[in-house]
């Protein structure tokens, strides 16, 4: 028998399956020459994948499913393994919406990591809205860069939806907005997602991997990216908090078209190409100088052409 199912569960050599939007999950594994013929990145199937699999009989844990085709991706997420590193991972595939999870205290923010990321949504096509948890912690503090944030990351284009476990604040808002659609939660560590996950459905635990125990009896127990069900409607993977991201196959020359407040003004700048950074008569230096484009993100703009020389 053979079909095509959404990856839901990625354990190393192991998979869990399940033919979206419906959840009867089985268990299968990678044959080997399809894992040969996939990219240079460390993993040849990420969580979201459709792939083409066979099966003889019941799927179990010592009869899985085999897959034999990973089809084609609508988009994915992709990082450097480190940002030294010329190896690439696949966060995930073939996502409606990217949620990156951020606060601007416990931890401190870090503006180049979140741009980073952006930047890579932007190249691979996936829809994103920010996050900013926490408030409750620090909003009343520090409400002038709560405000600074979102007039940044508004401006150049993407939504931002406040957030407090404490307080239940934003949790309606990101539920619905999460709602029929297969939803990337992201972000550094200690930021919280996984709490905003079982705030969006407290039958979920992710660190508990409720999935394993149930589908795979206790093996393989230590999972790095899993997609759950919501009960509310819609699909979340998880992923581990990331403590660096770097940006893949994306040459300098480009890397000022994925800041959408730049894309806007760069077309009347004096020279093309332009790099924005010495040439005379620069749209984007202008902008920044007159403060309509963040001087914070221009910086991380700076600094990813600098960490585009590493690799040269």
């Amino acid at each position: 028998m053979e079909g095509v199912a959404t990856v839901v569960r990625n354990a190393g050599s192991h998979y869990l399956l399940s033919t979206l939007p419906g959840w009867e999950l089985f268990p299968a594994v990678l044959r080997g020459r399809v894992r040969l013929s996939r990219s240079s990145a460390t993993n040849p199937v990420a969580v979201g994948d459709r792939v083409r699999y066979e099966l003889d009989g019941a799927a179990t844990e010592e009869h899985p499913a085999v897959i034999k085709e990973i089809l084609p991706r609508e988009n994915y997420l992709i990082r450097r393994s480190t940002n030294l590193s010329r190896q690439a991972h696949v966060i995930a595939a073939n996502l409606d919406q990217a949620v990156i999870i951020t606060s601007l205290y416990f931890p401190e923010i870090k503006l180049p990591f979140l741009d980073r990321i952006l930047v890579t949504c932007e190249v691979y096509k996936v829809p994103v809205v920010i996050v900013l948890a926490k408030v409750d912690l620090y909003r009343d503090q520090v409400p002038e860069q709560v405000e600074a944030f979102r007039r940044i990351y508004e401006g150049a284009g993407y939504p931002v939806i406040e957030t407090s476990i404490l307080t239940g604040e934003g949790i309606g808002a990101l539920r619905e907005r999460c709602r029929g659609r297969v939803n990337l939660f992201s972000g550094e560590s200690g930021v919280g997602k996984s709490s905003l996950i079982k705030a969006l459905d407290p039958t979920l635990d992710p660190k508990v991997g409720q999935i394993s125990e149930a589908h795979l009896q206790g093996k393989h127990t230590t999972s790095l990216y899993e997609m759950y069900r919501l009960s509310s409607g819609g699909f979340v993977i998880d992923t581990p908090g990331l403590r660096g991201f770097g940006l893949v196959d994306l040459e300098k020359e480009e890397i000022s078209k994925y800041f959408p407040e730049m894309l806007r003004v760069m077309d009347d700048c004096r020279f093309v190409p332009c790099t924005h950074t010495h040439e005379p008569g620069c749209a984007v230096k202008a902008a920044v100088d007159a403060g309509q484009i963040s001087a914070d993100r221009y910086n991380s703009y700076l600094g990813m052409l600098e960490e585009d020389k590493k690799f040269r």
